[in-house]
């Protein structure tokens, strides 16, 4: 009998292949991608988990999430990028990516009122078109950043050429991300639907700037206080600042 580990290494093989050749393929209401999920999430043991009371505490609450807004050096990594030619939107979305991905609370999801950890999250981010609109896209988070950066141009023409805000399945495995590129915020709110059950991170970028000689990018973290607390946000803006200024 194969170790759980394995199997799961299996379906994960099984799920990058379904998504490259069989891109968001439904049956009825239910898609093939998202028969997967099960198998690369792990429910956490409540009682024996040491946040079992703030979360407990903070579930209750009509309105759980959280903002914390701040600006992120990224000077080396900018002129890099720039340098370049590359994509600054998909160097940074890399970066959360990788950041969001290596603290594991950023992968909590609350499912029927329990708390799963997934094994990978990916990106849901907003994609602008021509017309002023924009719709949900759905990215993988893939290592090698030159493979992710290919996949990506696939799925950002692939929203484009459509019209309508949902291009894909809606998916828990993910963090929700947004680009606001003509402007430097301080601040920023989300609108939500209270009482809907999210637990979904939301993180935003905004203008890049410079100051002193250096360059900042604007960043918004909207968190689930009964899953993250302001530690974990600290840890993973630390990374991220790591990432966008390592070459």
């Amino acid at each position: 009998m194969l170790p759980w580990k394995e199997i799961q290494c299996w379906y994960r093989m099984a799920l990058i292949w379904s998504r490259i050749y069989h891109p968001y393929q439904t049956i009825g209401q239910n898609s093939i991608i998202l028969s997967i999920f099960d198998f690369v999430k792990t429910k956490l043991n409540q009682s024996t988990w040491n946040r079992r009371e703030h979360f407990e505490f903070f579930k209750k609450f009509s309105e759980p999430f959280y903002h914390l807004n701040m600006n992120v050096e990224c000077t080396d990594g900018f002129q890099i990028v720039n340098a370049n030619g590359d994509s600054v939107f998909a160097w940074y979305l890399y970066n959360a990516m990788k950041a969001a991905n290596a603290v594991k609370e950023f992968r909590y999801r609350i499912e029927d009122d329990e708390v799963c950890e997934y094994d990978v999250i990916h990106a849901s981010p907003t994609i602008g078109r021509e017309d002023g609109s924009f719709g949900f896209a759905q990215v993988d988070y893939i290592e090698d950043n030159k493979i992710f950066q290919s996949e990506l141009k696939k799925e950002i023409n692939r929203v484009r050429e459509l019209s309508g805000l949902f291009t894909a399945p809606e998916r828990p495995d993910v963090c929700h991300y947004s680009s606001l590129p003509w402007f430097s915020f301080t601040g920023l709110s989300h609108p939500r639907n209270f009482g809907d059950g999210d637990s979904i991170p939301k993180i935003s970028f905004g203008k890049i700037f410079s100051r002193d000689g250096k360059s900042f990018l604007p960043l918004s973290v909207h968190v689930h206080h009964g899953l993250i607390d302001g530690f974990h946000v600290a840890q993973f803006v630390k990374k991220f600042q790591h990432y966008l200024s390592t070459p």
